[in-house]
């Protein structure tokens, strides 16, 4: 009756706008999958995934995140160079104060020597050249570039880790006017940084003040990052490691 009042046949609100493949083509074209250094690559990643890295202390995982946000900030080709990069803003947030910008300035170099010393056709300038202040400066212009899309925020506490996730919409426009595109890559390293020390500041019976609980915490984090995918979906990487060490017993064991 309703179809027949509007001039149109019922079943019209059951024809379809697209197709499955053509719904898959789309979604294929604007989120494309990521490219990123193994063991990542198994995966066909995407903006709007959430990917945890988890392992003891010592196994690579601040390395992995450092060798993906090299393959982030650099650009897929420079100067008529290819490097294969995405050329796109990485949000490094440091929680356990031990992100070394010498080590990446180390893994961007490599990249960058890797990419204009190899044997694709377009690399045989710097071969043939022989001109080291010709390198170095093409070097150091593209090292620069780099760096400006590498944006690093280190956190001491929980309060400030929750602070600077609600400050990642300003950020990623703020980028977004300087560059042209906002941030593509969030990473944590490591999320059990402050562990520890919320579960020592549970609010307790007597306390007056408004202190947040552990599981609010963490829910809050959540939040946030579940708010700013819906804005912009992007990649994010978080590093964990064990709150356990190996041989250390809790209460959930007795009680198996």
């Amino acid at each position: 009756m309703a179809g027949e009042a509007g001039g149109g046949r019922p079943r019209d609100w059951l024809s379809t706008d697209e197709t499955a493949a053509a719904f898959l083509s789309r979604s294929l074209s604007t989120r494309p999958p990521i490219l990123l250094p193994a063991p990542l690559h198994r995966a066909p990643l995407r903006p709007g995934n959430v990917v945890e890295i988890a392992g003891p202390s010592g196994s690579g995982k601040s390395q992995l995140l450092l060798m993906s946000a090299v393959q982030c900030i650099l650009p897929k080709e420079w100067e008529g160079v290819y490097f294969g990069g995405l050329g796109k803003t990485v949000m490094y947030i440091d929680l356990d104060c031990r992100f070394d910008v010498l080590r990446l300035a180390q893994i961007l170099r490599k990249r960058i020597a890797a990419g204009c010393g190899s044997v694709h056709p377009t690399n045989e300038n710097f071969e043939t050249d022989g001109s080291k202040d010709k390198f170095h400066s093409f070097e150091s212009t593209l090292f620069s570039d780099c760096m400006k899309r590498f944006l690093c925020v280190r956190c001491y506490n929980s309060s400030e880790l929750i602070a600077a996730l609600k400050s990642l919409k300003s950020q990623s426009e703020a980028r977004n006017e300087m560059f042209g595109i906002g941030i593509y890559f969030l990473m944590l390293d490591s999320i059990g940084a402050f562990y520890w020390i919320d579960r020592a500041l549970q609010p307790t019976r007597e306390s007056k003040g408004k202190t947040l609980s552990f599981q609010s915490i963490t829910e809050t984090v959540v939040q946030e990052i579940h708010k700013f995918l819906q804005l912009q979906p992007i990649l994010v990487l978080v590093t964990k490691a064990p709150i356990y060490g190996e041989g250390i017993t809790t209460s959930n064991d007795f009680q198996r």
